[in-house]
């Protein structure tokens, strides 16, 4: 039978075949004169003596089995470089390695050790090895070279070796594996470890630069490190101080730092133990090693001795429970497997004597290690640490079909800082301990340009700026109608006037249920000049959800129309019907009412949803509308610009849609929705109407995008935001034009947009950045300690600057949690918590990561489940209740509840 790690192996080559994620590669250079002949001697001899170097793996019954092979020569093929120029043969000599070391075995017919000689000079070669894992493991490349320089030296000598026969063979060790592990000796360690793994996360979630898929490649990468003289002996005096060894101080700061990282208190690191009890196993080649899972429990913030503590008893145990094979714990416990990742975990750490990553030596020959390319990442991240005299050394390698070697170099430098900490002050929290180094930390706050200012004026005053200076320019388009910037100035003035007759006035809300058009924005700018700020209310929502937005807002007053007004029914508050009212304003004086404007002014309450059920009004100042749309750097908007409004007035892009346009010179076009869900309509309807300037939510745009690449070509700058990317979308509509394609991102609390990214091409695998911050607008990634993060540690988004909203409506509870003090820019002002996990890459730009609570986006629309759950237990007779998110066969996003009665 096989081990029962040959046999996890066995199944995984069975799920993947093809793959290289368990080659073993080994390359040394030899210098000196090389005996071909007796290393072809040696190497046949080594697989004589270890059968399982001979071993293939059959299928009888359904189940798999062990075949040994004859004793046979051994394949050394030669190759000489020498043909090529000299200056050629080292990069060569590195690409063929490269390769043989992603070269896949084939179980059922091996061999399960290769070797290759490459010739580069009369004296020089290159000896590649690779071995497969299910016939080695680390402790068995250091036999295998060492038994082949042994008999390498007999053989070359003209003599023959002394190497005493094995006692037993790797078969008999997996036949006294599977006799050995009894049921009561198997129950014993599981209780041990389900107990112990019980609630463990399943993926370390350190942010990854390439995304996950199944097949990718096992080719790793690595970076090296080192720790000081200095800061090795207070580590290790640390370790003695507290009853732990070098290796769990090494692991408690591994494993800290990968819970930064991840943004998780719930860590589970891999770490090897080379399994061989007995001292007859000692001298075999197989695969012995056995994988153990460390928990390190991050929870409670604890110090730097806490945690030390707890992963010292977490080790302890796990070394007393040792000998249940890895993947029979894999296999009791249930665990699903995944093509994307390692089961259980996905980061593991070793500790190393000095020397235990130097070269060997082959008889008399002068050997050095050789840089053999591209090697294999078994996991995401392998720390391995090598002791010495003068320090720790470390490498952490990396699956480069994940991330960049710039990640694992600053995954690497923050290390060393944590570990410097630890060993500097170990009562410190862990949360208390910067990964920051003094000129890590300016460069990102530099990242965040200083406030360039923008106008102090309320939005009607730009608007009634902008109307005397081009009476007669179009303001606003829709279907057959156009209205001129002095028509929309004068209707605004009468309707404003009538408003202020009726009551209406300073900070007053007003509902506005209105369709998307030009009533609408007249309605808008008329509650602006009364003083007012006005509340839209989408007439296709239910009559409840009106009512309540209606009240909670607490409206003085609600403009509509006759045929809306069923919608209403509810509302309990004077009405404006703009037909049949037509007269009674038309008699008002086209003057706005005189009214002492502030950028402070409040100019909209908008409404979010809420996880209590309670959707939330957001309260939009004057001047974050302002430094949306004046003095701003990521579009252009100026006179004879045509902006489309896709947006209804209830969704907060509508701002940037309808204001961008008219304080600026420019025509708001107004896209019909029947039209705008047309691809093939909308994209006729923007060549028609010559828009310049559209956003989309990312729904919409990666729907027109698969049928209509070409609808964006005549645009100058199309935005879109709200959702996560299609890459495929985004590469079609680049082909096809725009001039810029931006890809935007703000919640409603920060006023349309806190962030952009001008995409200029897609990169396979990865996603597309929300980018930096708008003019006056600041970013910052931070920690639970409201401390800036490293580049590449995931931390929540926080957002600054005038975009910032007032706070919630009759909400200070939710406000002073999500508007808390901003400590960079003093005293005043405010920073909004996103509860967005995000990070900063290399480039000074923010790229999302998910939520840090279970909001949602759907086709743009922000959503509390919440919400949804606890309208459902309203219902009687519903006991429970919970809403996912689901793709439909389109791969749509729907919400989809499920209850108990």
């Amino acid at each position: 039978p096989l081990s029962f790690a040959q046999q996890r192996l066995w199944l995984v080559d069975r799920l993947e075949p093809g793959s290289a994620a368990y080659n073993m590669p080994f390359a040394v250079r030899l210098r000196g004169p090389l005996d071909a002949r007796a290393l072809r001697r040696s190497l046949a001899e080594v697989a004589r003596r270890h059968e399982v170097l001979r071993t293939v793996f059959a299928e009888h019954g359904g189940e798999p089995v062990q075949v040994v092979r004859p004793a046979a020569a051994v394949a050394l093929p030669l190759v000489d470089l020498r043909t090529l120029p000299e200056a050629r043969r080292e990069a060569t000599a590195g690409g063929l390695a490269g390769a043989e070391a992603l070269r896949p075995f084939d179980l059922e017919r091996g061999p399960l050790l290769r070797s290759t000689l490459l010739r580069l000079a009369e004296e020089e070669h290159v000896l590649l090895f690779t071995l497969h894992h299910v016939a080695g493991d680390g402790w068995s490349l250091d036999v295998l070279v060492r038994e082949v320089s042994a008999l390498y030296a007999a053989y070359a000598a003209g003599e023959e070796p002394s190497l005493p026969e094995l006692p037993v063979q790797y078969a008999d060790y997996a036949v006294w594996q599977r006799e050995r592990m009894t049921e009561s000796a198997l129950e014993r360690h599981l209780e041990y470890w389900r107990e112990r793994l019980a609630g463990a996360p399943p993926l370390l979630e350190v942010p990854t630069d390439h995304a996950r898929a199944a097949g990718q490649s096992a080719r790793a990468g690595s970076r090296r490190f080192t720790l000081g003289a200095e800061t090795t002996r207070a580590l290790r005096a640390l370790s003695r101080r507290e009853g732990a060894t070098l290796f769990m101080t090494l692991l408690a700061g591994w494993q800290a730092l990968l819970g930064r990282y991840a943004g998780q208190e719930d860590v589970v690191v891999g770490t090897p133990v080379a399994g061989r009890t007995h001292a007859e196993l000692e001298g075999l080649i197989g695969f012995f090693v056995n994988m153990l899972a460390l928990r390190g429990e991050l929870r409670g913030d604890p110090t730097g001795r806490e945690l030390l503590g707890r992963v010292r008893e977490a080790a302890l145990g796990a070394y007393a429970h040792q000998e249940l094979p890895f993947e029979r714990l894999v296999e009791e416990l249930g665990i699903e497997r995944s093509l994307t990742h390692a089961p259980l975990f996905q980061a593991t750490f070793s500790l190393e004597p000095e020397g235990g990553d130097g070269g060997p030596r082959l008889g008399g020959l002068a050997l050095e290690p050789f840089a053999a390319g591209a090697g294999i990442a078994r996991f995401d991240l392998e720390l391995t640490v090598w002791e010495g005299d003068e320090g720790l050394r470390g490498a952490l390698v990396y699956r480069d079909a994940l991330f960049e070697e710039a990640t694992a170099g600053r995954m690497a430098e923050h290390l060393a800082v944590l570990l410097e900490a630890l060993a500097a002050d170990p009562g410190r929290r862990l949360s208390a301990a910067s990964l920051l180094r003094d000129g890590e930390r300016a460069r990102i706050e530099g990242w965040n340009a200083p406030p360039t200012g923008i106008p102090r004026r309320t939005v009607h005053e730009l608007f009634a700026e902008q109307a005397a200076r081009a009476p007669g320019a179009v303001a606003v388009v829709s279907g057959g109608d156009a209205l001129t910037y002095a028509g929309l100035q004068e209707r605004a003035a009468r309707l404003a006037r009538h408003l202020a007759g009726l009551g209406v006035g300073p900070e007053d809300r007003v509902g506005l249920c209105l369709e998307r058009g030009p009533e609408v924005v007249v309605a808008m700018l008329a509650v602006l000049q009364a003083g007012a700020a006005y509340v839209p209310l989408d007439p296709a929502h239910p009559a409840e959800r009106l009512a309540y937005v209606a009240a909670d807002a607490a409206v003085v007053m609600v403009v509509t129309r006759s045929e809306l007004a069923d919608r209403l029914s509810r509302v309990d508050v004077p009405r404006v019907l703009l037909d049949r009212d037509a007269e009674a304003i038309g008699r008002a004086p086209a003057l706005a009412p005189e009214v002492d404007p502030h950028p402070r002014g409040l100019a909209y309450v908008i409404y979010t949803s809420g996880s209590t059920g309670r959707p939330k009004g957001v309260m939009v100042e004057h001047r974050s509308i302002v430094r949306l749309v004046k003095e701003t750097d990521y579009v252009r908007l100026d006179l004879g610009d045509a902006v489309a409004q896709v947006s209804n007035p209830a969704f907060d892009a509508a701002t940037f849609e309808i204001w961008g346009p008219l304080l600026n010179g420019g025509t708001l076009v107004v896209i019909a929705r029947d039209v705008s869900l047309s691809p093939r309509e909308f994209a006729a309807e923007l060549r028609e109407r010559g828009v310049t300037t559209l956003f989309l939510t990312t729904a919409l745009f990666n729907q027109v995008a698969r049928s209509e690449p070409g609808a964006f070509a005549t645009l100058r700058e199309v935005l879109f935001g709200g959702e996560a990317v299609d890459p495929e979308s985004v590469r079609r509509v680049l082909e096809a034009g725009p001039e810029r394609l931006l890809h935007v991102y703000g919640p409603t609390e920060t006023t349309t947009y806190a962030s952009w990214h001008a995409v200029e091409r897609v990169e396979p695998g990865r996603t597309v950045p929300i980018g930096r911050g708008l003019a006056n607008t600041s970013l910052h990634v931070l920690d639970g300690r409201m401390e800036p993060v490293p580049v590449g540690v995931a931390g929540e988004l926080y957002v600054g600057g005038c975009g910032v909203a007032r706070g919630y409506l009759g909400r200070p509870e939710p406000t002073a949690e999500r508007f808390v003090p901003d400590p960079f820019r003093g005293a005043g002002e405010r920073l909004y918590r996103t509860g967005d996990r995000v990070r900063w890459n290399a480039r000074g730009e923010v790229e999302f990561l998910g939520r840090m609570d279970a909001q949602v986006k759907i086709r743009g629309y922000r959503i509390e489940p919440g919400e949804i759950e606890a309208a459902l237990l309203e219902r009687a007779g519903v006991r429970e209740a919970v809403v996912v998110v689901r793709e439909d066969a389109a791969g749509q996003a729907r919400l989809v509840g499920y209850v108990v009665a």
